[in-house]
């Protein structure tokens, strides 16, 4: 196990969420967003800070789109920008290390194999399995690849050219359902009326025009670059993504509905047991033994709606509480893998 803390967000509970509904016609994907194939999928909430409120907001608009059908699941991102640069042209590249569009799938919710895919101005992609978030010792699978991918990206401006009339750049994304069921719960594509756990990032770099190029700002009492802004569509309450439980609920919708979206209460059970799994992990950070019972780890004043009860040994620890109807039981354990009995 990894016997490290785990930093609890510091957020209220509300991820965001989109209906994203059944494309109409396959797109000939060239990044450009307004053609009649997004006509029908509306606009995400602007991105923030990762750390939300805790943050002020972007200086840069930037905004997502999904659909799906048979055979894809289909993202658009719009990012506003006036230095519009990318460096990286070899797939796998850690793509971070430009400014780049981000997108993150857990499709069992469970935060344990889901995929994170990068892609920069250059159409430079990063694809990559997570067999579990870092926090719980990982590790990632460079070598997984989403087979039949397509993208494509637009430049309203010039790329790499300091001093264009530079206003935005989009990107197209379709991800063959015939790869992403991979980690999906049985093994199958979503049907209408389930939802799947999704986030988008966008990494922005200090930038300025040195010597006819853009060049990352400079730190002069590190002599590092300063560090990325993080802008996402569902805000994190800390700089890591890889909190899975935090994403944005996406639900799929047909043409029937759903055409609204309410956090199940069953949602909101696996939130506390996970702040639960949080605090017994850095009980254990702390004092080198695990909590015996759940009122070591819940604070006076705090609110709770479960009654979980703890079993534990040395080394391993789970967490359980009933389900909102009473008729199962959600557990977590220490690796922080979520399931339902």
């Amino acid at each position: 196990m990894n016997r490290s803390g785990v930093p609890e967000p510091n957020i209220e509970y509300a991820p965001k969420h989109y209906i994203c509904r059944r494309a109409e016609g396959k797109p000939e994907l060239d990044g450009r967003i307004d053609k009649p194939f997004w006509q029908a999928a509306g606009w995400t909430d602007d991105f923030v800070d990762i750390e939300g409120d805790l943050r002020p907001k972007p200086a840069k608009r930037t905004r997502a789109k999904m659909l799906w059908d048979d055979e894809y699941f289909y993202f658009a991102a719009e990012l506003m920008e006036d230095q519009i640069w990318a460096t990286l042209t070899e797939r796998d590249s850690v793509i971070f290390y430009d400014n780049d569009f981000e997108i993150f799938i857990d499709p069992d919710g469970d935060t344990h194999r889901y995929y994170e895919f990068e892609i920069n101005a250059l159409n430079t992609v990063w694809d990559l399995l997570l067999v579990k978030p870092y926090r719980d010792g990982g590790p990632p699978v460079n070598g997984w690849d989403i087979s039949g991918l397509k993208t494509a990206v637009h430049i309203d401006g010039e790329l790499n050219r300091p001093g264009a009339d530079n206003r935005r750049w989009s990107v197209e994304v379709a991800m063959p359902w015939s790869i992403l069921r991979e980690c999906a719960a049985d093994g199958r594509p979503p049907a209408a009326g389930e939802f799947w756990r999704v986030n988008f990032s966008r990494v922005e770099w200090r930038a300025e025009e040195r010597d006819g190029e853009y060049r990352k700002i400079v730190n002069p009492d590190t002599g590092k670059p300063f560090p990325e802004d993080n802008w996402v569509w569902s805000p994190m309450g800390l700089i890591n993504m890889h909190y899975p439980e935090l994403w944005g609920y996406v639900l799929f919708a047909d043409g029937d509905g759903p055409h609204s979206f309410a956090l199940p209460e069953d949602e909101r059970v696996k939130w506390e047991l996970r702040r639960l799994y949080y605090r017994q992990r850095n009980y254990f950070a702390d004092r080198g033994e695990f909590a015996k019972d759940a009122a070591s780890l819940m604070q006076e004043g705090e609110t709770w709606t479960i009654v979980p009860a703890i079993e534990t040994t040395r080394s391993l620890f789970q967490l359980s509480a009933p389900s909102a109807d009473g008729k199962s039981v959600f557990c977590i354990r220490e690796d922080g893998l979520l399931w339902k009995e």
